[in-house]
């Protein structure tokens, strides 16, 4: 994220330190650290409840981040919509917000589109290695899988072409696990987890925490082997979809098995209207409509207008789509929604030589005039 610090400001990397292999509390400790030095007023951060559950929760009572799990291997929702509602509206509280990458690259674009604000916001990045669907974690937690993060982490770390085939698609085909650009990072990738937790963070804030400069480790390396094998993964899959799409079966065949839920536009963090024309009444015909197109054709596929829903979505967020996945996690019909978005996605964006959530300063080429735009693309 170009342009978040000052020119004074100088990021230095050091390192909490992991007493008995004790990780997770040292990552809470680093927490505790922001609330009671008043670097933040109050964190939002991913909570274990009492039954197991891992959901976002904002926490003011250093003594509440005991429960903070921000290493658990799961993502219910990607958490920018709830930063989003942290931040839009004035007057603001610091809040430090702890989200994955996807989640900080979705909080960019959501700041583009007018629907949150990173004033008075600290970002605390946290690497990420992967993550499971809500049921395939629990259930693994079940069985007595308490530190599923552990392995994960060592696994992308040391052979990322070996990750738990059971986690997420969508983390499998992702080629930015790391985002650089916050204004802390808990750089877990390539940190020996069971001795230290890497921290890259503003020299200001390191010197008000106590912490001090220490020497570079693997990350670099561990981060571009990860990055190799995910796009890889991630390319494959974009093949695959791609023949489906451009092939006999198409658009409507890849989602002919749509129900018009809306569940992938409730959980997609960048489709953020307030008011969406598929939750109005414009779609619900009048009965005889519905018995003209049966006689048309014989017989009339229910619900209507599944096709054009998906293509309205395509328009309007798949150049901000930045692959978090949650679209594919909660559709009921197990459709490909964003194998399928990505990989229109991506071409959408090579034609505008746009990456989503790379910088805030980066305009989102769609709501952006330039007066000369046509003659660029050879319009007089």
């Amino acid at each position: 994220m170009s342009g978040r610090f000052r020119l004074e400001e100088r990021l230095v990397k050091t390192t909490i330190p992991v007493e008995n292999n004790q990780t997770l509390a040292a990552v809470q400790g680093f927490l505790r650290q922001l609330l009671e030095s008043g670097a933040v007023e109050a964190l939002l951060v991913p909570m274990r409840t009492p039954h197991g559950a891992v959901t976002p929760a904002l926490v003011s009572n250093p003594d509440l981040l005991a429960a903070a799990d921000p290493l658990a291997p799961v993502m219910p929702g990607n958490n920018a919509t709830q930063a989003g509602k942290l931040s839009i509206r004035e007057p603001r509280v610091k809040v430090g917000v702890v989200l994955r990458a996807c989640e900080l690259r979705a909080l960019v674009e959501l700041v583009k589109l007018q629907q949150a604000s990173v004033d008075d916001m600290t970002l605390i990045a946290v690497d990420c290695a992967g993550t499971y669907e809500v049921p395939v974690y629990q259930g693994r937690r079940a069985n007595g899988d308490e530190e599923l993060w552990r392995a994960l982490y060592q696994a992308a770390s040391n052979d990322p072409d070996a990750l738990d085939p059971e986690i997420r698609l969508a983390c499998h085909m992702c080629e930015q696990p790391v985002y650089e650009g916050a204004d802390v990072t808990l750089e877990l990738l390539g940190s020996d987890l069971g001795q230290e937790i890497r921290v890259s963070l503003p020299d200001e804030l390191g010197a008000k925490l106590g912490l001090s400069a220490s020497e570079p480790n693997a990350r670099a390396e561990v981060v571009e082997k990860l990055v190799a094998a995910r796009t890889a993964r991630r390319d494959a899959e974009f093949v695959a979809i791609r023949e489906r799409l451009e092939g006999d079966e198409g658009l409507i065949g890849v989602f002919d098995a749509c129900i018009r839920c809306h569940n992938c536009m409730n959980v997609c963090p960048i489709c953020y209207c307030k008011t969406c024309v598929f939750k109005s009444a414009v779609f619900d015909h009048e009965p005889l409509q519905y018995v003209g197109w049966a006689n048309q054709k014989g017989a009339y596929r229910l619900p209507a207008d599944t096709a054009l829903f998906h293509l309205t979505r395509l328009n309007h967020m798949g150049l901000s789509c930045i692959g978090c996945g949650m679209c594919t996690q909660a559709c009921p019909a197990d459709l490909p929604v964003g194998p399928v978005f990505r990989a229109i996605g991506q071409r959408l964006q090579a034609t505008f030589e746009y990456l989503p959530g790379r910088s805030l300063e980066e305009p989102l080429p769609l709501i952006t005039f330039k007066e000369d735009e046509w003659l660029q693309v050879g319009y007089e």
